[in-house]
């Protein structure tokens, strides 16, 4: 997929992919709130920007995992990518402090003025808080971190010019409602808006003020 190193994955059906893992691991079945958590994933409807597909999940995260990639574009253009999963462990897990975790990978290219910030790393972490609490999310244990790497041409390609990265790689437990299920369909939109933020595009609604922004981001890659 993608703005800033080509597509996360191939795509397959996300709940058949689901229903292996369950097996794969021993599952017999996936059990009630996984599935329900994950309907609501598939029934969800971000905001037209963003290009929602199922792609496989990593099986030796939880016993059971559903996870999904996008793409903020623009026209012919791609302006960030990224990918989340969705685990689930029945017998609840320690660090996660709950039976669900989700954890993102999000990406996308800066100009490289804007990539040398030093403010840069706590920006972007506040956009993924930021996404959560402005829909009213409950969420714990988060964790993270905010990578930013240039790359520099030379030789034959030296007629390239630089190109700088940012990379957010985090986690959260989402708070588990009736049935024990959290929320997933307004964790995927807050999800989105956090792509969009990255990819420099205005916010659908208003804004939280607690929560620094950056200029808009160099003209994105071509398809």
């Amino acid at each position: 997929m993608a703005a800033a190193q080509g597509r996360l994955s191939d795509g397959a059906d996300g709940m058949d992919d689901a229903e292996d893992t369950a097996q794969a691991r021993g599952g017999g079945g996936l059990p009630p709130a996984f599935r329900a958590a994950v309907d609501a994933l598939r029934a969800a409807r971000p905001r037209p920007q963003v290009e929602v597909e199922p792609t496989p999940a990593p099986q030796r995260l939880a016993p059971y995992a559903y996870a999904l990639e996008a793409v903020v574009v623009d026209g012919e253009q791609e302006l960030a990518d990224g990918r989340l999963v969705l685990l689930h462990d029945p017998a609840g897990h320690d660090a996660w402090q709950g039976t669900f975790r989700l954890v993102t990978l999000v990406r996308a290219e800066l100009e490289p003025e804007m990539a040398a910030d030093p403010l840069l790393p706590e920006v972007c972490w506040s956009w993924l808080t930021g996404a959560l609490q402005a829909r009213g999310l409950a969420y714990g244990e988060p964790s993270g971190t905010i990578t930013r790497a240039a790359s520099h041409y030379f030789g034959g390609l030296a007629e390239r010019p630089a190109a700088s990265q940012i990379e957010i790689r985090a986690s959260w437990t989402p708070r588990e409602g009736l049935g024990g299920v959290p929320d997933t369909a307004a964790h995927l939109s807050s999800w989105c808006d956090l792509l969009a933020q990255v990819a420099g595009l205005p916010p659908t609604g208003p804004g939280d003020a607690s929560v620094v922004t950056l200029p808009q981001r160099r003209g994105p890659q071509s398809r």
